[in-house]
């Protein structure tokens, strides 16, 4: 029996304002605030709350045989927490359907696994603390920022104690292979694989609203009669999209939305049911392993990471970033671990790509990104060395707050001796003056 693994990424970053020359040093704030809000409430109208409506309405209305995957970035909750409060509540009414799975990502969606081990472990840490607090849950399944995966990648996931993993089924790791089985990573045979099979997910998030489509229009019936078409022993086919494509990317008047919601009933009349990826994990058995030595995503023809890092503006930039990142681990103070998190969404990279024209970037062209966000990181790198100056290197610097730490909990201890002291003496003095009466 086939089966539909759906998953859909919800991903907003905090833009940046025009932030000049002359505001470094000055001025501390770097957000765009009524861009951030004004963009996230317009998605939240027009895609958020009409899908999640809908995939409810799909869930009751399939007797719980539908069933689907979302992946939340940490930022993205925290906009949505502000300005689209509604959202978490309606994500809250899918989980307990229990046909709905929250997965582990990177809290910013950043970049970090590429270039930044520790900074990835802290980041699939906290966006999970996150979705813990905020829908009651502890995702068990990783999903890397834009499907980002390697061999190298693979160590770091298995280390942390995952053993499931969504990732690009690219054409030039898989060879002939389909992708609609279950892999497993070379490097940790225990590490599973749910790769995206690009046709049927490009399908949707490219060429469903293309006139010039030779398939066009596409209807749930021919696409599910598509996948009921696959070879008999390939029985799971990973569609992962954009949950924007959903009333945003591909407008209401499409028919978007009417070939969701009739999926179900074409599925079923096909035999093809839905699968979490949670379930598919302990279902079937790996077939095969792939060997992936460099980063793929599952982003462009080439499958790689050079929409973010291709050109010497974005790997000058991701080097910097990165070059601070020891000392702001360091630091305890708020707004700078805040604005680190920040800072590090992919998307910043993306808008300085020199491939192709980018639509969503909110500068003119890639070089004004550049200038803008370095700027903001000439700031923020005066604000870490404020605290934790470049003179001291890393090493003494630890060994300074380490021993600073130390000191603080001996004089906690202390402080505690005094008080239970103080209360004896009390004690003592309160029964002497008794003994004098």
């Amino acid at each position: 029996m086939k089966t539909i693994c759906l998953y859909f990424q919800i991903h907003q970053p905090f833009r940046l304002r025009r932030y000049r020359f002359f505001d470094i040093g000055n001025d501390h704030y770097y957000y765009d605030d009524f861009q951030n809000g004004e963009i996230f409430r317009k998605v939240a109208d027009m895609c958020y709350v009409p899908a999640n409506r809908m995939m409810l309405d799909m869930i009751r209305k399939s007797g719980g045989k539908f069933k689907v995957a979302y992946s939340i970035s940490g930022v993205a909750l925290e906009q949505m927490e502000v300005a689209a409060p509604e959202l978490i509540d309606s994500f809250k009414e899918l989980i307990q359907t229990g046909c709905v799975e929250f997965l582990a990502e990177t809290y910013a969606h950043s970049l970090a696994s590429l270039g930044n081990p520790n900074e990835f472990r802290a980041q699939v840490k906290e966006h999970t603390k996150k979705i813990k607090s905020v829908f009651g849950v502890s995702p068990k399944v990783l999903r890397n920022t834009e499907l980002i995966y390697s061999d190298e990648i693979s160590d770091l996931v298995y280390a942390m104690g995952y053993r499931g993993m969504l990732t690009e089924g690219a054409k030039h790791i898989l060879g002939w292979k389909s992708p609609n089985y279950m892999y497993s990573s070379a490097a940790h045979p225990e590490l599973k694989l749910l790769l995206k099979n690009d046709r049927f997910s490009e399908d949707l998030s490219q060429r469903f609203a293309d006139y010039s489509w030779s398939e066009y229009p596409l209807t749930a019936d021919k696409y599910i009669s598509w996948i009921a078409s696959t070879a008999d022993p390939e029985n799971i086919v990973n569609i992962f999209i954009n949950y924007e494509i959903l009333g945003s990317l591909h407008a209401y008047s499409t028919g978007i939305f009417d070939f969701f919601r009739a999926l179900p009933q074409y599925a079923e009349m096909r035999d093809i049911t839905f699968s979490l990826p949670s379930e598919l994990f302990k279902k079937y058995p790996a077939v095969d392993s792939i060997v992936v030595p460099y980063p793929m995503s599952w982003v462009d023809e080439e499958k790689d990471c050079s929409s973010w890092l291709g050109n010497v503006l974005q790997q000058e930039a991701f080097q910097k970033i990165n070059s601070i990142s020891e000392r702001v681990r360091l630091c305890t103070d708020r707004r700078i671990l805040q604005d680190w998190l920040y800072l590090q969404s992919s998307d910043h990279f993306y808008y300085m790509n020199t491939k192709h024209y980018n639509l969503f970037s909110p500068y003119d062209n890639p070089y004004d990104a550049f200038n803008n966000y370095m700027n903001v990181l000439a700031d923020f790198i005066l604000r870490v060395e404020a605290q934790y100056p470049s003179s001291i290197d890393n090493e003494e610097l630890n060994s300074l707050l380490t021993t600073i730490q130390n000191q603080g909990r001996e004089i906690e201890q202390l402080e505690e001796k005094i008080k239970v002291y103080e209360k004896k003496a009390a004690v003592a003095v309160s029964e002497a003056a008794k003994k004098k009466k």
